[in-house]
Order: structure tokens, then sequence, then C-alpha cells
């Protein structure tokens, strides 16, 4: 039950049902085990370059389809509707080249994007520190210039994919002394001298994409691989790839909800209780009809964010994080809502609902935490009124009340 897919547009659904038939033929036969054994899905990656699906969002002149972050995120919620992890570990290659699309220079982007749109290379997004999470602008890995190359040294966390990838993109600061304005990109390859992935997380959920720990210890790379023209746009080009990729951790989250939704409406119509289906009680029906209301809200709004993206709008930052905060949320509360309705069954592995609970939990957190994603929300609300008088000025001024001195001071002039 998805009416909405009656809106999307004919390329649209080809690309949903290609996916389908990724997600449905090889995926939801193996999520479980992959989920148990931690193996890194390269039966789903391997039918997905067979599909022609790896390089979706990669222009064409570097051998992509340049279909727009929309198709994107359609693969991304049908991959996550049967495994959250599989819908990860295919986004996360869109995470790590979108910071070579957007800034990288003519020869960076004809000498990796076409291989990673054939799917022949994955790539990993070196951001995040023991030290700098949310506050990623206080990163300590250094980039040091020696002749021509330039010297990498620091420690990465949770960097997606990462020994799975064999291309990263990788955020370190040039300069100290600018704080945010001193960051720089770095394209580093595995097998590079000094570049070593560390320890793997022993995560709760989406286990079958793997989270390491990255190093630099001197790593020495070319001066060619400066992600663009110069230094310190890292951090800026950064920004510009979370705008782009949150849509998609918010389709994953999209399709985690819509997965643990028809399995909890499976399982309702057919367990009898009292004489009945529990799909007969008036209840359980309600929680139904809340859980796809708030899936259907969540999954327009990420296609919003995702056309923004594509016609390259002034909104994107602010859909972006509305997207990602609203459709995650709404993957846990659906989630949480499926393991109820399966009762002792929704609590154990052999019914897998449990594993979307675990899944849509990470959906929260990485790619901007919710807290964050609400703070750039109210920052965009504040920028917006500090730019007009609204309607309360112009309430004010036709009824003939007396505007407040101070409106921050929580006094109010009745009318």
């Amino acid at each position: 039950m998805i009416p909405s897919r009656e809106l999307l547009s004919e390329e649209n659904r080809r690309y949903v049902e290609r996916a389908r038939e990724v997600a449905e033929k090889y995926v939801l036969p193996r999520a479980a085990e992959w989920d148990r054994t931690g193996e890194y899905p390269w039966a789903a990656i391997e039918a997905l370059r067979e599909y022609d699906l790896m390089g979706v969002w990669i222009p064409k002149e570097y051998g992509g389809h340049e279909a727009g972050l929309l198709n994107l995120c359609l693969v991304v919620e049908e991959l996550s509707r049967v495994c959250g992890a599989v819908g990860v570990a295919y986004m996360v290659n869109a995470l790590g080249s979108f910071p070579i699309i957007l800034g990288g220079t003519e020869a960076q982007k004809r000498r990796y994007l076409p291989a990673i749109a054939r799917g022949e290379k994955l790539i990993a997004f070196c951001l995040s520190e023991y030290g700098a999470g949310s506050d990623a602008g206080s990163l300590k890995t250094q980039a040091v210039r020696d002749r021509d190359a330039y010297v990498i040294t620091g420690d990465k966390k949770w960097t997606t994919n990462a020994d799975a990838a064999s291309i990263y993109t990788v955020y370190a600061t040039t300069d100290p002394e600018k704080g945010t304005r001193g960051i720089s990109a770095f394209i580093v390859e595995k097998g590079m001298d000094g570049f070593i992935i560390g320890k793997k997380e022993d995560k709760m959920g989406i286990r079958a994409v793997p989270v390491h720990e990255t190093h630099f210890r001197a790593c020495r790379v070319p001066k060619e691989n400066l992600l663009g023209e110069q230094e310190g746009t890292g951090f800026y080009n950064a920004m510009m790839t979370l705008d782009r990729a949150r849509p998609g951790v918010a389709a994953q989250a999209v399709g985690l909800a819509q997965g643990a939704f028809e399995l909890a409406a499976e399982w309702v119509s057919k367990r009898v209780q009292f004489g009945q289906p529990l799909i007969a009680q008036e209840a359980v029906q309600f929680m139904l009809a809340d859980m796809a209301t708030a899936i259907e809200a969540a999954r327009q709004l990420v296609y919003a964010a995702a056309q923004a993206a594509d016609q390259d709008l002034k909104t994107l930052s602010v859909l972006s994080a509305m997207c990602k905060v609203f459709a995650s949320d709404v993957a846990m509360r659906v989630a949480t809502d499926a393991v109820q309705l399966l009762g002792g069954y929704g609590y154990v592995r052999e019914y897998m609902v449990e594993k979307y609970m675990r899944d849509a939990k990470i959906t929260q957190i990485y790619e901007g935490t919710n807290q964050i994603q609400r703070l750039v929300i109210a920052r965009h609300i504040v920028r917006w009124m500090s730019g007009r008088d609204g309607l309360l000025s112009e309430f004010l001024n036709v009824t003939g009340a007396r505007k407040p001195e101070n409106l921050r001071s929580g006094e109010w002039i009745p009318l």
C-alpha cells in the first residue's frame, strides 16, 4: 500500500521495479543470514551491477545515468524495505562520490567516477573522528604539503563500507588556524602507504555493512588528489554533500518503516485471537492507520527534498534536515509498533521484525543526529523571521493594536 507511487513518472517507476526485483530476488532470501553473520552483501552489490543501478546519481559524461537524487532515493527505499544494511551499503557510494561530483576537478571526475558508476569500485566517506562527530568542524586530522604530495596524519571514526571500498573521500585540516576555512578534502585509495583499515565496529543494527575506524599514519597522497583546485574548500564541500546525502538516509528510513509495516499488517491479518484475526480489532486498525499515514507523510517529504536537490533549489538544506529527522523518527516509531503488534513473536529474531527496529535506530543518528537536524531547521526559521515583518505586524496594523516593545520578554498587549 503506497498511494503516492501513482504520482511518480514512468522513469521513476522503472527504477522502482528494477530495485524491487533486486531486493526480492537477491536480498530478501539472505537478509537474515547477512544480519546474523555480518557478511558483506556482495551478492546484492553484484545484482545491482547487473541491473545497472550502481551509477544512478552519476552524470552521464562519467558513465552514470544522471537520473537524479529522487531516483536514487527510490532505489534506496526499495532495498531498505527488505534490508536496511543493503540500503546503506548502496547509498554510501553516493555519499562518498558526491564530494567528487560537487567539487572535483575534471581530471578527478574522469579518473574516479566511471569505475564507481559501473560498480567496479566502491567508495567511502571519511569525515567523523573520535572528538568530531556532530561538531565536524573541530576535526584534528591534518594534511601537510610536502613538495609534490600531502602527508595526512590522524584517525577517522565510523567509516561505513570501509573494508569493502577502494576509494575514500577524506577531510583534513591544511591550516588549523583558519578553523573550518582551513579544512580540505582529499581522495585516498586503498593501498596507499600509511592508510590503515582499523577496528570493525560490532553494531546493534545494519550488521551486514562494515563500519570501521580508518587511520592515517603519515599517509602520503599525491597533490593531484587534493579535491578541487585549492585548499580550504573541504568543509563547504562536506556540508553540500550531506545536504544531498541526508534524503538518502531518509529514504532508507522510509523503506525500513514500509517493510516493518508490511510484516506487521500481514501478521495481524493471519493471527487469530478471541476467535477472529487481530486486524478485526479496531485498536489494531487504528495503529495500522497511523503507521501508514506517517510513512506516507515521510515519503512525500523525502521526495520533495530529493526534487529540491535535483533542481538545485535554495530550500534543499532545510528540506534535507526536515526529511531526515521526520522519516527517521517515523521509522523508529513504526518499527517499534510493528514489534508490539507481533507481541512476543516480534521480540525474537525468527520473525525478522526486530531487525527493522535495530536497523531503524541508526537513521536517527548518522549523517547528523536528529538533534542537530532540529538545530539546522530552527536556524532556518530564525533567519526567515529576521527578514520579514510577518503576519503579526500586519494584523496589528489592521486592528490598530499597539505592538509589544519586546516580544522576547513574553509581554503581550491585549487587542
